[in-house]
């Protein structure tokens, strides 16, 4: 370590080698600021997601081990089988009563990772009693408060517990990192963070290179034909997503007779409910979630790449999966309302095309339209791998971070 080398706590639910949400992102991010001289250590939950479920080898009341150099500590928390809104607040309770108690090392920032807010909040807690203050960040991928509102999870009593926790949380952090602009401006005007404290990072790609596939044997291996064209969702099934569109849209396809296959890659709470919505339609396909270098070449061997979400969320997330999209060449369909984040990543990049959330209809268009006219999809892809490039580059964004930590320790030392 250098002599400006800081110790470094990241506490989150989630952690590699969990495939999808937070976890690569926060493994990306532990893994970058080791590479920059930092002490780093992780303290998160056993792997669970998106699968709700522990992973076999793992479950241990308390285990370490290293991950490509990072010290991980896991710990044993509730795991609902079947997730709703109460469920997952008492697995975010549970974890949060294990970091009272762990051990954290003697870090100079604690880095809180939310999703999970009131895990989070409760580290931040012990933090502000007892005798020695690291800085303290949180990095927010979701907003909780937008997202009980948009989803209408829980109630109005939810909506405005969580809304005080969040706000009570970015009052009193040190500095409050954002994925998006639109977060920025909500934490500080409606949430009340300073806005000196607020900082937008964007994430990244946090795929490797993409790999030269033998794109005909890919598709070969999953059960796809040459000539259908195939639209692929990558990732969490959940309430979010609202990927029963996506049922709606195979089942118009089987009635309109379209050569077209929507594909489901991935696990979560909603799974089981779609495959039985989908029970009798032949233009669907449910795969389970795959290694990287299996799901890179899935995902450069589709014809469209597709993200999904449920009618009225406009501002509370902004989807991990469209930084792996980018990274394929592959044109991308957003079902998302206008006037969206999403909907705003898809115009900037110009990578892809939006069509209404809640539409199956326009859905199976855009999909058929895409599908038979190859050079603009190309063209789209080609604009999606060139935003990846030069917004979406992960060695900026972890600068970036690393110079944020590092001015944040500053601040509080003096």
């Amino acid at each position: 370590m250098t002599e400006s080398a800081l110790r470094i706590a990241i506490l989150g639910l989630n952690y590699a080698p969990e495939p999808t949400g937070n976890a690569p992102y926060t493994a990306s991010l532990a893994e970058g600021l080791v590479q920059r001289g930092h002490a780093v250590r992780v303290v998160t939950s056993h792997p669970h997601y998106p699968e709700w479920r522990i992973r076999e080898g793992y479950g241990q009341w308390s285990n370490s081990e290293a991950m490509n150099g990072v010290p991980v500590t896991r710990l044993r928390h509730y795991v609902p089988r079947k997730p709703n809104g109460v469920q997952r607040l008492i697995s975010e309770l549970s974890f949060g009563a294990r970091l009272l108690f762990a051990r954290w090392g003697r870090p100079d920032v604690v880095l809180l990772v939310s999703p999970a807010l009131v895990s989070s909040w409760i580290a931040l807690n012990r933090i502000r009693i007892g005798r020695r203050r690291p800085a303290v960040a949180i990095w927010v991928q979701d907003l909780y408060s937008l997202g009980i509102a948009e989803t209408g999870d829980g109630g109005g009593v939810a909506e405005r517990v969580l809304t005080a926790i969040e706000s009570n949380t970015f009052r009193r952090v040190d500095g409050v990192a954002v994925i998006h602009q639109r977060f920025a401006d909500h934490a500080a005007r409606r949430l009340g963070a300073a806005p000196e404290s607020v900082e937008v990072i964007r994430n990244w790609t946090h795929l490797p290179p993409a790999p030269v596939i033998d794109r005909a044997a890919t598709r070969r291996a999953l059960g796809w034909s040459d000539s259908e064209t195939i639209v692929l969702h990558a990732g969490n099934m959940g309430k979010k997503q609202g990927l029963r569109n996506v049922v709606d849209s195979a089942r118009l396809a089987d009635s309109r007779g379209e050569n077209v296959r929507f594909v489901l890659m991935g696990g979560g709470n909603q799974k089981e409910m779609l495959q039985e919505a989908a029970n009798g339609v032949e233009r669907i396909q449910f795969i389970e979630p795959l290694p990287n270098d299996e799901f890179q070449a899935a995902l450069a061997a589709a014809d469209v790449l597709l993200v999904n979400e449920l009618p009225g969320l406009a501002e509370m997330a902004v989807p991990s999966k469209l930084t792996s999209y980018f990274s394929t060449g592959r044109p991308v369909v957003a079902a998302t309302d206008e006037g969206s984040v999403t909907a705003g990543e898809i115009t900037a990049s110009g990578g892809g095309e939006r069509v209404d959330a809640g539409a199956p209809a326009q859905l199976l268009d855009a999909a058929i339209r895409l599908g038979s006219d190859p050079s603009t999809a190309d063209e789209m892809g080609e604009r999606g791998m060139k935003y990846r490039h030069e917004v979406l580059s992960s060695e900026s964004a972890l600068d970036h971070y690393a110079e944020w930590i590092v001015g944040l320790a500053t601040e509080r030392s003096r």
